[in-house]
């Protein structure tokens, strides 16, 4: 195995290589492997949490976007040689990798795309069934946060309206190559048994993200777009803010608006 130090880790592209074989392998062992047989890694640099993937009794897929660390597994890892995929994860269609059968998703996420890469899970939710990685800490923790806690918010809800979410532990930023400025945190993500929503999907993510658009508002005030009648605004769900309701008073909420819409 050649040395790590000489594919670089570059600023631009967010990369900071995991150095610590120890937490690789925790990570890597995040995977349930309920309901899936394959599994894409988002940014593998010099595969430190391939190896412990390739272990497993799974097909891994990666998918990288700087040359140097594909040219770099291609080298190291030959049995996983055809399966890495130079291109960018936001904007690369996944359909020509899996057609239609289940995946998970894992990774080191580099934080300037995390939440990005989050909504493109929600977007092919029929497909992955479970995600696990590591984020900023903050960004972890608030995606796992329930209501009442000022962290709560857009992602929060969004998120757990399709997927359990849990944060599973903490990571320094000591066991980098380059040393990030704050800590990591891991999540995982397990598809609930039920994810189709009870309302208007379009309208829901609307009136999430409406609401949370002034957090500090009661609903009266945040969701006022939506031109509702007094009618329904007198009911007493209107007298709170956003971060006080759970994902299924928000499901609540959108039945109520989408009801009073169709009455008009």
């Amino acid at each position: 195995m050649s040395n790590n130090h000489q594919v670089r880790a570059k600023k631009h592209l967010g990369q900071h290589f995991l150095n610590d074989e120890n937490i690789a392998k925790d990570i890597a062992d995040t995977l349930t492997l309920e309901g899936y047989k394959q599994v894409l890694e988002i940014g593998p640099g010099t595969g430190v949490l391939t190896k412990y993937l390739l272990k497993k009794d799974i097909k891994t897929h990666v998918i990288e976007i700087d040359r140097e660390s594909v040219e770099y597994l291609k080298a190291n890892y030959l049995n996983l040689a055809d399966r890495v995929y130079e291109e960018d994860f936001l904007k690369y269609d996944l359909t020509e990798v899996f057609k239609d059968e289940p995946f998970a998703v894992i990774g080191n996420f580099p934080y300037n795309i995390s939440t990005q890469i989050v909504f493109k899970t929600l977007e092919m939710r029929e497909q992955i069934p479970e995600f696990s990685g590591m984020f900023q800490k903050e960004v972890a923790a608030r995606i796992c946060s329930k209501e009442g806690s000022k962290v709560y918010g857009i992602m929060s809800v969004l998120v757990q309206a399709f997927y359990e979410a849990e944060y599973l532990f903490t990571v320094p930023p000591t066991v980098f190559i380059p040393p990030p400025r704050v800590d990591s945190g891991v999540l995982r993500l397990k598809r609930k048994k039920n994810f189709i929503l009870p309302v208007d999907e379009k309208l829901f993510f609307r009136v999430v993200k409406t609401a949370f658009q002034q957090r500090r508002k009661t609903l009266r005030n945040s969701l006022k777009s939506f031109n509702l009648s007094d009618n329904l605004k007198a009911n007493a769900i209107f007298d709170k803010r956003p971060e006080q309701l759970s994902v299924d008073a928000f499901l609540e909420l959108t039945l109520l608006v989408e009801n009073d819409e169709n009455q008009d």
